[in-house]
């Protein structure tokens, strides 16, 4: 046992002393005091003061998204509704469209028509004038609806050969008239029949163009130089695809079809008569006889008195001057009828005096 309470007395004082001696030896407060509580007080760390503080958060940092209150019900709404499509992005500009410029045509574009039995198009235009490289505006009465290809096809034709046309003539093209152009209807207005290429905004009618100085060339007028209707004529012809003018049908005799409709083997349909002038008309009443004429001969009329024609009378058999054998007597013949003497049966027909027999009318 003696040894026991020396082993005892030697760990006690090889150990430090615990909290609750250290804080047995620390005075007490009077609130421990009055509810007989023993708290340590605490103590300065020298670990934390060796324990680095964050760096400063940079200006060009991304803010932080606040976060949603918790008394916010509208949060997770807003987290559960699904996020909206994005807009489809708009169709990239066409070759045709990049390549008419305005110091080609003023022609803005418009959109799409997609109408019934097949109407309208993509890449469409209005084409409101031709510009000439002299910086000259050719307006189209009215502006034109058309595919960007036929609007570019028309505004070559008319800086190109109208333009030299006029140039020709001692002027200057100031004008087109537009007849027609878009339009939703079958080919000349026909119930039942095909779709026109006016429905597929892929034709132009033209009447007549306009020069500087207030000259107004109708293309059907045949008062217009038939070799200047010929011009164009050739000119349209080697452009469009379709040409159809006065000749064609009915439809067309006082304006030009034009149109770039596509067919099999490239194949193109010309058909525009260029007539000749009208003739002058003769003047109502005729000139006066001159004098040095010799003098007209009075032709006879109908009721002329005629001459008479004797009948011929036919040659007349005789009988015999002797009886016949058996003593019986031999009738005499009757003599023949004179041809212009007229049959009993059948009344007398006065045919007129013609060179050709009469002949019935068919009906």
């Amino acid at each position: 046992m003696a040894m026991v309470g020396v082993t005892a007395v030697l760990l006690g004082l090889a150990c430090p002393a615990g909290p609750a001696s250290a804080a047995r030896k620390l005075p007490r407060s009077g609130s421990d005091e009055l509810h007989g509580q023993d708290h340590p007080r605490p103590q300065d760390s020298p670990v934390s003061e060796k324990v680095p503080l964050p760096q400063p958060r940079p200006a060009e940092a991304p803010g932080a998204k606040p976060e949603a209150p918790s008394g916010d019900k509208s949060a997770p709404a807003e987290a559960a509704r699904p996020a909206e499509p994005a807009a489809p992005a708009p169709p990239q500009p066409s070759a045709c469209r990049l390549a008419l410029t305005e110091e080609i045509a003023i022609a803005p574009s418009v959109p799409d028509i997609h109408g019934p039995g097949g109407c309208g198009g993509d890449d469409l235009v209005r084409l409101e004038a031709v510009v000439l490289p002299d910086k000259q505006h050719v307006p189209l009465t009215p502006a034109a609806i058309l595919r960007c290809g036929m609007a570019s096809a028309i505004a070559d034709w008319v800086r190109t050969d109208v333009a030299r046309i006029a140039t020709g003539l001692g002027s200057a093209v100031r004008g087109l008239d537009n007849f027609d152009s878009y339009e939703c209807r079958s080919f000349n207005r026909i119930a039942g029949a095909h779709l026109s290429e006016h429905g597929h905004a892929n034709a132009l009618d033209v009447r007549a163009f306009k020069l500087a100085d207030g000259r107004s060339i109708t293309l059907t007028d045949r008062t217009v130089p038939r070799e200047l209707r010929e011009t164009v004529l050739h000119s349209v012809c080697a452009r469009f695809s379709t040409v159809l003018g006065p000749g064609s049908d009915w439809y067309h005799e006082e304006h030009i079809h034009l149109d770039l409709m596509e067919r099999h083997n490239n194949y193109k349909i010309c058909q525009w008569n260029v007539w000749d002038p009208l003739p002058q008309i003769a003047p109502l009443l005729p000139s006066e006889r001159p004098e040095e004429a010799p003098p007209r001969q009075v032709a006879a009329g109908p009721d002329a008195a005629k001459p008479e024609a004797k009948p011929e009378r036919a040659p007349e058999t005789t009988a015999p001057d002797t009886a016949a054998t058996d003593g019986s007597a031999v009738p005499l013949p009757v003599p023949r009828p004179s041809i212009d003497t007229p049959s009993i049966d059948k009344p007398s027909i006065d045919r007129p005096a013609t060179d050709k027999p009469a002949t019935k009318k068919r009906r």
